[in-house]
């Protein structure tokens, strides 16, 4: 099965567990590998016959933003859940990082790899 990706996805949101981290917004970084088949796309080089990257993007520019979430897991597992059940991608390897969150570390955060399966 083929993948599209999408990197380095940046949305300010209100994500952590400490009261100073609730009261204001801050960037986290998504990365999505989402598992869909573009044969038919390349061969019909039309958008119409594949997963459109910018309609994922907007919906969780949407999404993300407007969450509250206290952890990371939660927000990936999320993101997840949006992707499998509102696009056509049977499968998503969901990556959501803190920067800065860690003195001395460039970032922090999770990985997951959901499929439909785990929403029916």
């Amino acid at each position: 099965m083929d993948k599209i990706f999408l990197h380095d996805l940046r949305i300010d949101a209100i994500l952590g567990i400490y009261e100073w981290e609730r009261g204001a917004t801050q960037t986290v970084s998504i990365d999505l590998e989402m598992e869909t088949d573009v044969k038919r796309a390349a061969e019909n080089d039309s958008v119409a016959d594949t997963l459109n990257y910018k309609d994922v993007a907007k919906r969780l520019i949407d999404f993300v933003g407007a969450s509250r979430f206290r952890l990371v897991e939660t927000l990936a597992e999320a993101v997840a859940r949006v992707v499998v059940t509102e696009f056509p991608v049977p499968s998503v390897r969901v990556s959501v990082a803190k920067p800065g969150a860690i003195e001395g570390s460039r970032d922090v955060g999770v990985t997951i790899e959901r499929s439909r399966a785990d929403y029916a």
